[in-house]
């Protein structure tokens, strides 16, 4: 117990400056710490990762909470050689994700609500952004538990959201249909070297008693980016030739950079041409 605890411990003061955790007697610290420590693995081995166990991991997934039981999630485990390359290059043909033994798409879908509509014969009487928003929660929620189920069994993930950079040509590569829609893939396999924990904000930016806090986030901001650049420097800055070196390159200047260019302007014409209305 006291060996959980003390990784627990050790995970939370490397994630969060005021997260020192108290001392509990408690089963499941050991998921706890595991959880506090997860990093994103972006280095595989070769090892290949057994189709049943994907499968399983899916299955351990989408037994995860759903809004309102509706299981308005799938996940598409892409298999085909060719399929998996013609991915690979539609989300930038970056090295690390070519690397990675197994990929997987998580997908909102609310056309099989539709089809319980047409199955009973009632009407659907919410035809507004709140059916988007459900199933694109619904599949993120399957996606963390993935991500949590397979690390717990010492394989490594990283989640690709550049697939929603094409998302249009993914969901044709895949044929989903209308309303279904892709909301990240998950690169998957078993790690060649360990990966590197990344700072989190600090607690008191991101936990909130009864009211939201608004003061505290100029100051948090300014600390974590201090904190980070001690130790965990950028390698490299975003974008130099639009923006310039930076002497004080942190967090808030790499997220502020990369948000100051247009990305996935066309995500929005996607979803409603898969139809839905987003009023």
């Amino acid at each position: 117990m006291k060996a959980n605890q003390d990784k627990l411990r050790r995970a939370l003061a490397a994630r969060f400056a005021d997260g020192e955790p108290g001392t509990y007697d408690l089963p499941g610290l050991e998921t706890l710490a595991g959880m506090a420590g997860r990093a994103s693995c972006r280095s595989f081995s070769n090892k290949i990762v057994e189709f049943d166990l994907i499968r399983t991991l899916c299955a351990v997934a989408l037994s995860s909470p759903s809004k309102s039981d509706l299981q308005q999630r799938d996940i598409v485990i892409v298999s085909d050689p060719s399929l998996r390359r013609t991915l690979d290059d539609l989300v930038g043909g970056q090295t690390w994700v070519r690397g990675a033994p197994a990929m997987l798409i998580f997908c909102g879908n609310h056309a099989r609500q539709r089809l319980l509509h047409d199955l009973r014969g009632r009407p659907f009487a919410n035809d507004h952004l709140d059916a988007f928003f459900n199933a694109a929660v619904d599949a993120a929620i399957a996606l963390g538990a993935f991500v949590t189920a397979a690390e717990a069994i010492g394989l490594g993930c990283c989640p690709v959201s550049a697939i929603r950079n094409k998302a249009r040509e993914v969901s044709d590569l895949l044929a989903l249909p209308d309303l279904v829609f892709p909301i990240a893939g998950l690169a998957v396999g078993w790690p060649s070297e360990p990966a590197e924990l990344s700072m989190r904000l600090p607690l008191a930016a991101t936990v909130h008693i009864d009211r939201y806090g608004a003061d505290i986030q100029r100051p948090a901001i300014e600390v974590y980016d201090r904190a980070r650049a001690a130790t965990q420097p950028y390698e490299t800055q975003r974008s130099p030739e639009d923006f310039g070196a930076s002497d004080n390159y942190g967090w808030s200047e790499d997220k502020a950079r990369q948000y100051a260019k247009p990305e996935r302007t066309d995500f929005g014409a996607f979803v409603r041409a898969k139809g839905f209305k987003l009023d």
